[in-house]
């Protein structure tokens, strides 16, 4: 088992050596502006059976958490993706995409994962086009990690070692959390992030655990390339060094910040077909050595989606200041209720048109959706949120770079697997509304519970009235007329065979 603890503050901020104090398997130092990332891996052989068994299952699973808290994002923790709960799943046989055994290992460990299996919850990716993507997605705004801080206590902490169990606590308040395992590793990852914000550094070893931990800052050195981050501060690895070393070194990463922000609302009224609108700060690409496209990758729940064939009329693209529409999941029913939907939503991913100018200017684009027919509820309206998209610039980097794994990237996105390996992605930092949470409620008129005995009263009354009308009606024709032409008829008969 291996642990590694990282302090990140931003570029021109430095700390003193002298200022960290190492102890034994402690590391003490001053309070500082940093974001903090912690990152936990565990062979498969220790983990407990029944988890083994569950893994052995797939081929790679990638759990992705994201607070609808805003947070500010650094360098190098700057990948982003709509907030919320996701989970990209490739299974070792697609007999496995068929068994409940993931769902009810979800529900057990986070509470409130309502998915059945694969296959029937699940959409799938186009694993056709790149090779790193895989094959199931699955997306959840809200779940429960009682649960799971409570499965970390109970697996990870002894019941003596009240350090641990606080630690465990403070998942509940980290800003994204990733749990990743893949066949090829045979290993999981569990890592957490913690805002940009004063905290105190420090760092303590568990037993039979090596632990790094490091006091770094974002740094630009002579040498980096375009396609580069620089890092450099202090590592010391807990119960072997006695002070920390220096270090200083550089990586390629497809996630950059391209130091704009964008906004969303739903215009007013939203009624049934709502439409979503981006604010965006900025016009201008974040590189002018690289040809860039704007996008928004959204993962919508199941109450409201997007229309393909709408979003396939340039003109009305043009309209509202998109590009095109670049993948959409599959299937989605345009006419299923939200109760009847077995899958979790839908993910697209849309191109944007910016105006086209020297000078960045601010911008709007508009996206069209459509709400679902929604269960009733009590008072005659239910309230559902939408969360905010991922969006960002898609730049191509120069012929024959290459992005091998580095320490702080993060791959199975969604969206990165829609793009060729040499795609850099230039993130634009979502701003909140009043609400202060990266999502926005819309509030959607549904069948009153209260007047629901009323409705069916009243249409079966309706239904029994008209078929007594219709009755009434057919009666009085044949009451006047029926008869009188059956009499005529058989006495024109009558003369014919006569005549016969």
């Amino acid at each position: 088992m291996r642990e590694r603890i990282t302090f990140i503050q931003k570029q021109g901020d430095s700390i003193e050596p002298t200022t960290l104090n190492i102890k034994g398997g402690v590391l003490n130092g001053p309070e500082i502006q940093a974001a903090r990332e912690d990152r936990l891996t565990i062979a498969i052989d220790e983990l407990p059976t029944d988890l083994q068994a569950l893994l052995g299952t797939a081929h790679e699973l990638h759990i992705r958490y994201v607070s609808f808290q805003p947070y500010e994002a650094i360098t190098p923790l700057l990948a982003r993706l709509p907030p919320g709960f996701h989970l990209f799943y490739t299974p070792a046989t697609e007999v496995e995409a068929t068994s409940p055994a993931l769902c009810l290992a979800l529900n057990k460990v986070f509470g409130n994962v309502q998915c059945e299996n694969a296959q029937e919850s699940f959409t799938t990716l186009p694993r056709d086009r790149f090779t790193h993507s895989a094959a199931y997605q699955y997306y959840q705004q809200a779940v429960d990690f009682s649960p799971f801080i409570h499965h970390v206590k109970d697996q990870l902490c002894s019941s003596k070692d009240q350090l641990c169990a606080a630690r465990a606590d403070r998942l509940a308040e980290a800003s994204t959390l990733d749990i990743s395992y893949d066949a090829i590793s045979h290993a999981v990852k569990v890592t957490a992030t913690w805002p940009y914000q004063r905290q105190e550094v420090h760092a303590t070893s568990r037993p039979q655990t090596r632990t790094e931990v490091g006091v770094l800052n974002s740094d630009r050195p002579g040498h980096l390339e375009p396609h580069e981050l620089g890092i450099s501060g202090l590592l010391t690895v807990l119960g072997q060094d006695k002070k920390p070393s220096a270090t200083m070194f550089a990586f390629a990463s497809r996630h950059r910040d391209a130091e704009s922000s964008f906004s969303v609302e739903f215009l007013e009224p939203t009624g049934l077909h709502p439409t979503l609108k981006l604010n965006l700060e900025s016009s201008k690409p974040p590189t002018e050595d690289a040809y860039c496209s704007p996008h928004a990758y959204f993962t919508l729940p199941k109450t409201i989606f997007a229309d393909r064939h709408q979003l396939s009329d340039d003109l009305f693209l043009a309209s509202k200041n998109l590009t095109g529409l670049r993948y959409i999941s599959q299937p989605v029913d345009l006419e299923a209720p939200e109760y009847v939907e077995k899958r979790w939503g839908s993910s697209l991913l849309l191109e944007l048109s910016p105006p086209e100018s020297e000078k960045s200017q601010s911008w709007t684009a508009q996206v069209p959706l459509h709400l679902r027919y929604l269960s009733p509820s009590e008072g005659g309206y239910t309230d559902i949120e939408v969360p905010y998209p991922a969006v960002f610039w898609a730049c191509a980097a120069e012929e024959g770079t290459k992005f091998p794994n580095n320490p702080f990237e993060k791959v199975n996105l969604g969206y990165d697997g829609l793009f060729g390996p040499r795609t850099v992605f230039w993130h634009v930092d979502p701003q909140p509304g009043v609400s202060n949470s990266l999502t926005n409620t819309i509030k959607v008129p549904v069948l009153d519970t209260d007047k629901a005995e009323w409705v069916s009263g009243g249409t079966g009354l309706a239904v029994l009235l008209g078929f007594a009308w219709i009755v009434w009606k057919l009666f009085g024709v044949l009451s006047k007329s029926g008869y009188q032409n059956q009499s005529a008829r058989a006495a024109e008969v009558a003369k014919v065979k006569k005549k016969q």
